[in-house]
């Protein structure tokens, strides 16, 4: 992969020699002249750079996070020196930072700021579905339905003139195909075709930018060749709302502080010996984070759905899920053996329509009333980046008697002014509802997720939830980031009196109710939870003072609204069709077509100067004719950033006619010279 040349473009590659680098070449080889590459000779090639990369000794030094001292640290010259380019600083820098650049793009102009908040003199917007013209619908099911003809024909006479290739999906020596031709028909007729924007690998840190694997197939997709190179590419794709997926600072310097502390492993259940001080610190710094009584975590952000929600319902009660929830949440409620209705997404007349029809007619065939009744809604919805219209459920909740279980997994951190999620953002006190679920994979560049809310119920959780004594404990490094990452967000106060920490903070009542789940009523108004108490951190955890105080993460909160409401606002502007709330970072873009979905992603991929990593969704995980690409905002990237991006979809999107959106267009150069006006314009 040739080199890429100095540019305007912030996320362009700097030249350097890179001759001793078995990763970097500066020639471009096409296809027919490269040469075969072994799994051992790439594994060799692997080696031989990591032995290079150990080789060099330079001590690191602690540095902060977001520092404005104008001086380099040993912890740049280590990115320097082994699979980092130094990136341009943006446009809008006014000074220098510690923070690597390809990791945290450097922003010091505060007109690029925003705060995501409701304004509650408007009503919550209804989501708006464009629809694409007649033929490009069309030309999207005969393209389908070419791809299933000819595959279907390809199988009938593959079975009869070349059974060797077919053996798999056959009887044969008396056994019965694990996967039969039928099942298997979609994977290898329909997405292998397209198989080239899917499972991309990559390597080092998923901040603003990140190194993709250079590869090739000759085979149709059945295998792909890597060439032993990589390719910065400007990340677009990763869920790093905040920018927290960082190698260098201060969140770093503590979780390796945690692994000389703790190791790397729990090494046990949280129920059995695997529960340490950190995971009881974490906990409590979740619950003050959210605004709940308590909260618990588990290790993997899909179980604290697939195992937590069978703890919660059973037979007898009934959950309403959102037409678009999750598949853990799915999976969960399956587990649970309770009943299950479905509403149209996010449409909150759908959603009454049905509590009256399953309240008036109670449980089937006997009719009696249920145990339960459970509403499970998602704050941001991942494949439309879509809101939930809290308010009104709420409304709802007040009116119907329901439990509200809402999942913040992309929500959390992403929203509100203080970055606590849907709650926040509409400004609805989190007591309001009954169950907080979210993930610390998105913001806060973690792993695991968490469940809050009123102390009886998170006890009554941890008993009996399939995570408490199956899964294993969430590893000390992964603890001390979200320790770390949360510290930052919330600030640290310099008063270690709890009690008066409480006192300026609302502490809900609960009231027990007839279906033995605590129902909360809210006698105030919400009041925000304050900062962290220092006595509730690790002694040894050293936070530098730039983020004690929490501006730094408020920066990024604020940087993360701007960056959203930019892009969409300026897809919108340039004449594509997207989905989701303005303040969503999830900005997806229709394409439609399958076929234009892969040629988006290549073409993005393959640009010049500054390649794009964007992420391509299809069916199933969509409808059959809305195949999109879906960007994902993060405070990490600058505005040139976002500059890149809608100048790259501006030239692609002609050549691939994806611009069937309504309203009046405005040209590239005046969507990027007026971007302040178009984000606060939204």
């Amino acid at each position: 992969m040739a080199i890429l040349t100095a540019s305007r473009s912030p996320c362009s590659l700097s030249p350097s020699p890179r001759s001793q680098d078995p990763f970097w070449v500066k020639k471009r080889y096409s296809v027919t002249q490269l040469p075969p590459i072994t799994v051992t000779s790439h594994l060799s090639t692997v080696h031989e750079a990591e032995v290079h990369s150990r080789s060099r000794t330079i001590t690191r030094t602690p540095t902060p996070v977001h520092s404005v001292t104008p001086s380099k640290t040993s912890g740049d010259s280590v990115l320097d020196e082994s699979d980092d380019h130094n990136l341009h600083a943006a446009l809008t820098s006014e000074k220098t930072s510690n923070t690597v650049q390809s990791e945290f793009g450097h922003c010091a102009n505060q007109s690029y700021r925003y705060i995501s908040q409701h304004n509650p003199d408007k009503p919550v917007a209804e989501d708006e579905i464009e629809e694409p013209p007649y033929y490009i619908l069309f030309t999207t099911y005969f393209s389908y339905l070419l791809l299933v003809v000819i595959g279907h024909l390809r199988d009938l006479l593959g079975k009869r003139f070349a059974k060797s290739s077919f053996i798999d999906l056959m009887i044969h020596d008396g056994y019965a195909p694990l996967v039969s031709d039928f099942q298997s028909f979609y994977a290898r007729r329909l997405v292998q075709r397209v198989n080239d924007c899917f499972y991309q690998p990559i390597s080092g840190v998923a901040g603003r930018t990140i190194l993709v694997y250079d590869r090739y197939s000759e085979d149709f997709n059945r295998t792909q060749t890597y060439t032993g190179t990589t390719t910065r590419a400007l990340n677009i794709s990763s869920y790093n709302y905040l920018g927290f997926a960082q190698a260098h600072g201060s969140y770093a310097d503590a979780v390796e502080e945690s692994i000389k502390r703790y190791g790397v492993s729990a090494c046990g259940t949280r129920l059995e010996g695997g529960t340490c001080d950190l995971h009881r610190i974490a906990e409590a710094l979740v619950a003050r984070f959210i605004g709940t009584e308590d909260a618990l975590i588990c290790s993997m952000g899909f179980a604290t759905n697939s195992t937590f929600i069978p703890a919660l319902v059973g037979k007898g009660c009934l959950v309403i899920s959102d037409e678009h929830n999750h598949a853990s949440a799915r999976i969960g409620v399956r587990q649970s053996g309770a009943c299950v209705r479905m509403f149209k997404h996010n449409d909150m007349g759908s959603l009454e329509e049905l509590l009256r029809e399953v309240i008036s007619q109670g449980q089937p065939k006997t009719h009696r009333s249920w145990k339960k009744i459970l509403v499970i809604v998602e704050g941001l919805y991942s494949m439309e980046g879509t809101m939930v219209n809290l308010p009104k459920i709420i409304e709802l909740k007040k009116k119907y008697k329901f439990y509200l279980f809402v999942d913040e997994a992309h929500s959390i951190g992403a929203l509100g002014p203080h970055g606590r999620g849907v709650a926040d953002y509409f400004n609805v006190p989190p007591s309001s509802v009954d169950v907080l679920m979210g993930t610390f994979t998105k913001s806060f560049g973690a792993a695991g997720g968490y469940i809050a809310g009123p102390k009886l119920l998170i006890n009554s959780l941890r008993m009996h939830g399939h995570s408490g004594p199956h899964a294993e404990a969430m590893a000390p490094p992964v603890l001390m980031q979200i320790v770390a990452t949360t510290t930052s967000i919330m600030g640290v106060s310099s008063v270690d009196d709890l009690a008066t920490s409480k006192s300026t903070s609302h502490q809900p009542t609960f009231k027990p109710s007839t279906n033995g789940v605590a129902m909360s009523e809210v006698e105030d108004e919400y009041l925000h939870p304050g900062m962290v108490p220092a006595s509730a951190l690790p002694t040894w955890f050293s936070i530098p003072s730039s983020l004690a105080d929490g501006s730094e993460a408020r920066e990024r909160i604020r940087r993360l609204a701007f960056n959203a409401r930019y892009l969409r606002a300026g897809l919108k502007k340039l004449g594509f069709i997207t989905y989701g709330h303005p303040s969503s970072p999830i900005v997806p873009l229709l394409t439609f077509n399958p076929g234009k979905m892969l040629m988006f992603a290549q073409m993005m991929r393959t640009r010049k100067p500054t390649p794009l990593a964007v992420v391509v969704i299809a069916y199933p995980v969509t409808p059959l004719v809305t195949s999109r690409v879906r960007f994902c905002v993060s405070a990490s990237h600058t505005k040139e950033d976002i500059d890149v991006v809608l100048r790259a979809c501006d030239e692609i999107g002609d050549i691939l006619d994806l611009k069937h959106g309504k309203g009046k267009r405005w040209p590239i150069e005046e969507i990027v010279k007026r971007s302040v006006e178009l984000v606060h314009s939204i």
